[in-house]
């Protein structure tokens, strides 16, 4: 039994750094299928006050979003990117747009608690 447990702890140790190497690693999001839909919404005549994108300026934008998200991706908590991340590649489909909106809240959401805690407005 003693063994078993030796080896259920270190493969959780494993398990448990492996995500969070996971986590901190810039992701790399299939962003075709939100950008088709946006075009097709946009081409739609019965749509109004949707975004008029066009399937490749969606994309172009898209890739823009995730250069300035690399150069930030370091500065944000790994909790905040391992939820963040797994929320973008739940459901739908992913967004660079959606996913540093996230962690920008995650991290503003930080950043208002610690100063409330600290008794500063």
């Amino acid at each position: 039994m003693r063994g078993f447990l030796k080896v259920s702890i270190a493969s959780i140790a494993l398990l448990t750094s492996t995500v969070l190497a996971q986590s901190d690693d810039m992701p790399t999001l299939n962003v075709e299928p939100l950008c088709r839909g946006i075009a097709t919404q946009a081409a739609n005549p019965t749509e109004t006050g949707g975004p008029d994108l066009t399937f490749k300026a969606c994309v172009t934008s898209e890739r823009a979003v995730r250069n300035d998200l690399a150069k930030v991706w370091p500065t944000f908590a790994a909790a905040d990117k391992g939820h963040c991340v797994r929320l973008a590649n739940t459901g739908g489909e992913s967004s660079y747009t959606e996913l540093i909106t996230c962690l920008e809240m995650a991290r503003d959401v930080r950043k208002l608690h610690s100063n409330y805690t600290k008794g500063i407005d």
